[in-house]
């Protein structure tokens, strides 16, 4: 299963996350299960209870930065499969490169 996530306090004597954020990615990393952070989830791969399990503690860890947490879940729940969090993009990748479409845009260059 993938379950991509976002946490976030609120109530806290701050209105910046990013001390909260690094909290639970911390978390994330150190569990041993795969994962992928961008800038607005993370995605971990892993059985029901190991995955919750880890969401869970992620979301304690930023309990401590404020009064409240919110959090955001989708899960993809597909029994038998493993190797989802890369092998899923491949197949777009690959289907994108069968049907003549165009690669990731590239990132525009700094101050453009």
């Amino acid at each position: 299963m993938l379950v991509a996530f976002s946490v976030a306090p609120s109530g806290g004597p701050s209105d910046s996350v990013h001390d909260a954020v690094a909290a639970a990615v911390r978390v994330v990393r150190e569990s041993g299960l795969p994962n992928h952070t961008d800038s607005m989830f993370t995605t971990i791969e892993g059985d029901w209870d190991e995955v919750f399990a880890v969401v869970k503690a992620a979301t304690d860890a930023v309990g401590a930065f404020g009064s409240r947490v919110s959090l955001v879940l989708k899960a993809d729940i597909r029994p038998g499969y493993s190797g989802e969090l890369t092998a899923k993009l491949d197949r777009l990748e690959a289907a994108m490169d069968e049907s003549g479409g165009a690669h990731p845009t590239p990132r525009p260059a700094a101050g453009a």
